[in-house]
């Protein structure tokens, strides 16, 4: 069943999907700078402030979880929370104590993007069979 609770329009699965991408773009960005972590490195403050908004911003789509209605948009926004939560990981344990954190953010963004198109393809409108014969 297609009875989306939040991304109930085609304008916010653009949103979703655009959000989604930048993101990717971030975390692909992320193998060219490795993180040394809070608990292993220094822990200047620029660290912490991430760790705090990646902290909201799982805590946020693990909500959004809880409160889809179907399959294709509660998938969606657990890949997206679980990339935020190992986004959390690898800022606090670092990429020499955790090193599968990084290449697991981008494995879940991929997928979020994946199943968004999916979601995107509900909206679109359908093709009448009098335009193909044109």
């Amino acid at each position: 069943m297609n009875d989306f609770g939040v991304l109930n329009s085609r304008k916010r699965a653009v949103i979703a999907l655009v959000h989604s991408f930048v993101f990717l773009g971030v975390a692909l960005r992320g193998f060219v700078s490795p993180k040394a972590g809070v608990i292993s490195g220094s822990g200047v403050t620029g660290d912490f402030v991430l760790i705090g908004i990646y902290l909201v911003v799982a805590t946020i789509l693990a909500w959004l979880v809880t409160i889809s209605r179907c399959l294709r948009e509660r998938v969606y926004f657990a890949l997206c929370a679980s990339s935020a939560t190992f986004g959390l990981l690898r800022s606090v344990f670092g990429d020499t104590t955790l090193p599968v954190a990084q290449y697991m953010r981008v494995i879940m963004l991929s997928s979020a993007v994946a199943v968004g198109f999916l979601i995107l393809r509900t909206f679109s409108p359908p093709i009448r069979a009098e335009s193909i014969s044109d």
